[in-house]
């Protein structure tokens, strides 16, 4: 996996999380994400940003609502879905990431033979989403403890879909907690299912696919499937962050 972006704390570092965004090189995600259907976006979050934004996990003010994966068959583990107004950070992602995105979503769609476009503006996208009822928040907060994991998935929530979305690991691996890799699998027709792990550290973020994604064939470009969840966390706890572009039913 090529790194396509690295900030860190020092004073020559982008400040806000908006001008990270712009600093990524997007030429080399939009190839990234082409190839494998996922890319990383390294020290997306500072350690201090990451540690603030786990801790919220406990502030129940901020959700709309809590999933106990288990109750449902999604896994183990537990997450909150953010409640509007969304926190600054959290917004300032949503709302950063979505014009770099939408040239990638046009373009994958109108290669999948797809007939969605998507507007420029976030705001503009989720008046489409609300029009149609999707009007509850998806940005959302997870917590994994020990023996905790994620089943493979989709997150689409209702008729309009934003193919990709964003992942940001919160916690340290091999410090906060061990095992817990971010996993996505691929289905393309008449093949078997292609697994793949993407490794993260504290602060980096992962674009991937939300749901399906064109690739290159012999007679032109047909779509592939794609899921993803986390494995099962050996010790410790794990927070993530998820920015999903569209809003739910």
């Amino acid at each position: 996996m090529s790194t396509l972006v690295e900030t860190s704390s020092s004073a020559r570092s982008p400040a806000t999380v908006s001008e990270r965004i712009q600093a990524i090189d997007w030429e080399c995600l939009s190839h990234e994400l082409d190839g494998q259907g996922s890319a990383v976006v390294e020290r997306l979050l500072f350690p201090n940003e990451c540690e603030m934004v786990a801790a919220w996990y406990s502030c129940d003010e901020l959700f709309r609502s809590r999933v106990v994966m288990e109750n449902h068959g999604f896994g183990r583990g537990k997450y909150k879905y953010f409640a509007y107004p969304l926190p600054e950070i959290i917004a300032s992602l949503r709302t950063g990431f979505y014009p770099h995105l939408v040239p990638i979503a046009n373009r994958w769609n109108h290669l999948m033979g797809l007939t969605p476009q998507y507007p420029n503006q976030h705001g503009d996208f989720l008046a489409r989403c609300h029009q149609a009822g999707q009007v509850k928040s998806t940005p959302l907060l997870l917590q994994y403890g020990k023996d905790d994991y994620n089943c493979l998935h989709q997150d689409l929530y209702g008729e309009h879909v934003f193919p990709l979305q964003l992942t940001i690991l919160l916690s340290a691996p091999e410090h906060d907690f061990t095992g817990g890799e971010f996993v996505m699998t691929e289905q393309r027709p008449r093949r078997q299912s292609r697994p793949m792990v993407v490794p993260l550290r504290q602060g980096d973020g992962v674009l991937f696919a939300s749901h399906q994604r064109p690739v290159q064939g012999a007679r032109g470009f047909y779509r592939v499937a794609l899921r993803h969840g986390v494995s099962r966390i050996r010790s410790g706890h794990r927070y993530t962050a998820g920015v999903i572009f569209h809003d739910a039913q």
